[in-house]
């Protein structure tokens, strides 16, 4: 048997493998760990820190459990500068970042391997680029998102926005729209769609951003935090926060836009919020 096809026996076993784990394996893990009763203590977690989840019918309450179950089996969760994260910070960080996924696909946090949690806003040397020249600042950060599956929140802040539902603020909710948009790969402001579903996010959502600048720039009262000007990414990460913290205030400035994020979620936080 020559090298080669030594090497092409092994990339097939190779490749057999990932996919057992992948399809398989997980899938049996998963089943496994909701055969486990969802514990009492996590389920009065929720009701204190996720104010919408006391307002779902009982089945997405359930839907919403088995998602927050198999995020903390999954997920490594690390306090940093001293911070402890105690079942209540867990749950209130799994039950606001599982309210994206809730009526989407859990497997969509397949890639999230890691959360880290400050005890509040942290500071971050980052560079920047001024045509050739590069820089280094010093930034002060509530949160962020990476591609390779990281998520770190400034607790601080994120109890802040899990105890005011009607705030415009949720940097859990921020930082794992984030997430979803790298579904495809990068950052950009457009997760993956296709079709006219996606001729008709491009639209919409160019539309809203333009005209959310153009407020800003007119110095006329923004109908949105102004953080979601900065850039595509930051716009959906936003309009995410703002969906389900004040559907009610997009829905009546923005109505084509919210349409456009109900169908993206596959839910109406509106609809939820009244009943």
């Amino acid at each position: 048997m020559s090298s080669a096809t030594v090497f092409a026996v092994f990339a097939v076993a190779f490749i057999a493998s990932a996919v057992f784990y992948l399809f398989f394996y997980r899938s049996w893990r998963r089943e496994r760990e909701l055969q486990q009763p969802f514990p009492q203590a996590w389920r009065k977690h929720l009701r204190s820190t996720v104010p919408l989840y006391r307002q779902l019918p009982k089945q997405l309450q359930k839907t919403l459990e088995k998602q927050v179950q198999l995020f903390l089996a999954e997920k490594n969760f690390y306090g940093c500068d001293g911070f402890e994260v105690n079942d209540r910070v867990r749950v209130a960080i799994a039950g606001h970042a599982c309210l994206l996924t809730l009526m989407r696909s859990y497997a969509d946090y397949n890639e999230v391997r890691s959360i880290l949690v400050y005890p509040d806003v942290y500071r971050v040397e980052a560079s920047e680029r001024d045509g050739m020249v590069v820089g280094v600042s010093n930034q002060v950060r509530a949160g962020e998102a990476s591609s390779l599956g990281q998520v770190v929140l400034a607790w601080a802040e994120c109890e802040s926005g899990a105890m005011q539902p009607g705030t415009a603020h949720n940097v859990i909710l921020h930082e794992f729209a984030h997430q979803l948009d790298y579904l495809d790969g990068t950052a950009d402001g457009a997760p993956p769609l296709s079709g006219e579903q996606a001729d008709e996010w491009q639209q919409t959502m160019t539309i809203a951003y333009d005209n959310l600048r153009h407020s800003l720039r007119h110095r006329r009262k923004s109908w949105l935090d102004p953080y979601g000007a900065t850039k595509p990414a930051e716009f959906f990460a936003v309009l995410t926060e703002t969906f389900y913290q004040q559907p009610q205030h997009l829905k009546d400035q923005q109505p084509a836009v919210y349409d456009l994020l109900s169908d993206f979620y596959r839910i109406d936080p509106g609809e939820l919020i009244q009943h």
